[in-house]
């Protein structure tokens, strides 16, 4: 009884700090009242997702569709891989680049023909257009966070490029801070190789609800004004082939754009580790897990796993979610409702790289709005990452304890 007291004792607390924080960076606090029906609304719709994932039976047999889709694709992934590499996917012990990256290869390339049918299109206008109705932050805001996960964090900015000269600083807060709080399909399949496919199906959908909850403390402002004939992201007009073609290149692409920052990170880390250990007698990362113990507390772990997974938190967030997860999926003797909790908060864009990457990307479009977002650099890394926050707290509470 005292356990069950606890962990909800624990959700409420979690509550409260998400919120108490992404109220103290808001660009009008005051405002944040007006948003209150459609806050309450999308909370409510989230805990009935989290609680209809891993509780109900329906939910659980969408889990294990959508975990068997995905490993579907990734075996047919690996017969191109082998043939490439010489049966090296079965080989142990398991090599990242290998298993983790090359099928974003293939899985661009089947995005690449859902975007050719229109399949994509119509998600995008579909789920945009629901999640706008629901939670009132704009047509443009709603339907960058679907495109995001639909076609990618870097392809939303060209698709939207003629609007972006004219949006205000609270707006280009919005739209950078859906992208950076959801994961583009392509990723999926990396991730999937690293952590259950189930946990990352259910961080993806609940981070749709939990960004729109931040965003709209954060930025409780009147939504982008836009032609009502807008539509998003136009049908490829090129022959199949070469749209299935340009999206494995775009796949690897995406490889070679990975590979450096995690060699470098990594490296980074362990230099650093090797250094303060020196120094004052602990690891860097040492450190950041008794600075990020508490967060990992209040999320919902345990204080006698929260210094380790402070680590993981920590090093998500300055480095980015590979390299934590690298580091995470060393850790085998966890609960299953601390995996739910961290497996859920480790499925996001949340991180400074990521950050670096948008505002590289919007320059190109418009100096000044890429000085924008700069500019706002620290308040959504805050954002960003009380999305994922507020998706681990709301998985945790509905997780088994086994």
């Amino acid at each position: 009884m005292i356990g069950v007291f606890m962990k909800y004792l624990i959700f409420i607390i979690s509550l409260i700090v998400i919120f108490i924080a992404a109220a103290s960076v808001s660009f009008k606090a005051g405002d944040i009242k007006r948003k209150c029906v459609p806050i309450i609304v999308l909370l409510l719709l989230e805990g009935a997702v989290a609680y209809a994932l891993l509780h109900t039976s329906a939910g659980l047999a969408i889990l294990h569709t959508a975990s068997g889709g995905i490993e579907y694709l990734i075996y047919h992934a690996n017969k191109g891989i082998d043939f490439v590499f010489g049966d090296i996917t079965a080989k142990k012990p398991i090599i990242f680049v290998i298993a983790a990256l090359m099928p974003l290869v293939f899985i661009c390339a089947v995005i690449g023909i859902l975007k050719y049918f229109g399949i994509l299109r119509l998600i995008i206008i579909t789920v945009g257009y629901l999640i706008n109705k629901i939670a009132k932050v704009g047509k443009l805001e709603s339907f960058s966070a679907v495109s995001a996960v639909a076609v990618g964090m870097m392809a939303v900015y060209v698709s939207i490029k003629e609007y972006i000269p004219n949006l205000t600083k609270p707006q280009m807060y919005t739209i950078a801070a859906c992208s950076l709080s959801t994961v583009d399909i392509a990723i999926l399949g990396a991730y999937t190789q690293m952590i259950s496919p189930q946990f990352v199906i259910i961080g993806v959908c609940l981070n749709f609800f939990s960004t729109f909850v931040i965003v709209s403390v954060i930025n409780p402002g009147d939504p982008v004004d836009i032609p009502e004939n807008f539509s998003g992201v136009n049908d490829e007009r090129h022959s199949f082939f070469e749209v299935i073609t340009e999206h494995m290149q775009d796949g690897f692409k995406l490889i070679l754009a990975i590979v450096p920052i995690i060699l470098g990170f990594i490296a980074l880390i362990s230099l650093l580790n090797d250094v303060f250990l020196h120094i004052v007698g602990i690891s860097f990362q040492g450190i950041l897990g008794y600075i990020f113990s508490p967060l990992a507390f209040v999320l919902g772990v345990p204080w006698e796993d929260s210094i380790r997974l402070g680590q993981i938190i920590a090093t998500k967030v300055l480095a980015n979610e590979f390299v934590a997860m690298i580091d995470y999926i060393k850790i085998d003797d966890l609960s299953l409702r601390t995996e739910t909790i961290m497996s859920v908060f480790l499925i996001s864009f949340a991180n400074f790289g990521s950050v670096g990457m948008i505002i590289g990307c919007v320059s190109a479009i418009s100096k000044k709005h890429g000085k924008i977002i700069a500019a706002n650099t620290f308040r959504l890394i805050i954002g960003s990452t009380l999305v994922s926050c507020l998706s681990a707290t709301m998985a945790g509470i509905f997780a088994g304890q086994s």
